[in-house]
């Protein structure tokens, strides 16, 4: 039966490494409406409605995604599998610009969190997130990542273990000497809250600090430090990422072997799973691509001489 099939195909790409929590699911309902249809293999035409009832277009296209792997998968097998058009249902993407925070704003949104509010459930609050946010502004992590440390994860040299992450990788990421110094003096404070909890950020009674969380009271910060309220689209956590990001990349040498060493190192520490991805903070930040370009002429310009 096609359900097999998936549990095998599931199991075989989780052995490489990939969780696939949702493609398993989709993949297991794609099974039981084939079978309702008196289909033992995959056919287009069943792939295609099956994907067609998803209720946006975003979710018909990985559906349909989803079925075309999985169909080459078996067809490798047994070519009575048909393998769907994947691009059917392709609609092109455009990421939104990011939010480039000015230094200046980065120190405003600090002492806003430093003046939050004393909540009793929460003595932590103030020390929690000004700690967050500048682990973030200096060192582009996620903010999963972020949530997701735990003690034994900060080491003694001054670099941070990011476990399982996103990709499904793990990768160390050292710290400047003045980010230690306010970790280790956040963590005498967090000491005398935490009882026996091992997260590093934590919210009420000692539990694990939460993405929603946060993500309500970085707006309340914002408020507070009069940044991006004017906007239509209102700066976000992630943005401080894309920030730290832009700000390495205005640092790059001008060689071209410097350049190409420099977005390796960077592609590594942001736990990028391919360096395209970085790439992507050029063409989001017009000052980079002029920066860039006025570089590209003068390397050419170089070479012609």
């Amino acid at each position: 039966m096609m359900i097999d099939d998936v549990e095998r195909y599931i199991a075989l790409r989780r052995s490489l490494g990939f969780k696939l929590a949702k493609t398993s699911r989709n993949l297991k309902a794609f099974a039981s409406y084939a079978a309702d249809q008196g289909n033992t293999h995959i056919r287009i035409m069943t792939a295609i409605a099956w994907a067609t009832a998803a209720s946006t277009p975003d979710s018909r296209h990985r559906r349909l995604q989803e079925i075309a792997i999985f169909a080459r998968f078996l067809h490798a097998e047994d070519t009575g599998h048909e393998v769907p058009p994947h691009h059917l249902f392709y609609r092109p993407k455009l990421r939104p610009a990011p939010y480039i925070y000015a230094a200046e704003e980065l120190e405003r949104m600090l002492d806003a969190a430093g003046n939050l509010r004393h909540q009793k459930p929460s003595p932590l609050r103030r020390h929690v997130y000004v700690m967050l946010l500048g682990l973030l502004a200096a060192t582009g992590l996620r903010i999963s990542e972020a949530l997701n440390l735990r003690l034994d994860d900060l080491l003694p040299d001054g670099t941070l273990h990011i476990r399982q992450t996103k990709f499904n990788k793990s990768r160390l990421v050292p710290m400047h000497p003045t980010v230690v110094e306010a970790f280790n003096a956040y963590l005498e404070v967090r000491q005398r809250f935490a009882g026996i909890a091992d997260h590093v950020f934590l919210s009420v009674d000692a539990k694990p600090l939460g993405v929603r969380t946060v993500h309500c009271n970085f707006q309340a910060i914002l408020r507070k430090a009069g940044i991006g309220q004017g906007r239509s689209r209102r700066p976000r956590v992630h943005d401080l990422r894309h920030t730290f990001a832009t700000r390495v990349l205005e640092q790059c040498a001008a060689s071209r072997e410097d350049v190409a060493r420099d977005f390796v190192s960077l592609s590594t520490y942001l736990g990028h799973s391919d360096v395209s991805h970085t790439y992507w903070y050029l063409e989001a930040t017009p000052s980079l691509m002029g920066d860039i370009a006025a570089a590209a002429e003068a390397l050419v310009a170089g070479e012609v001489a």
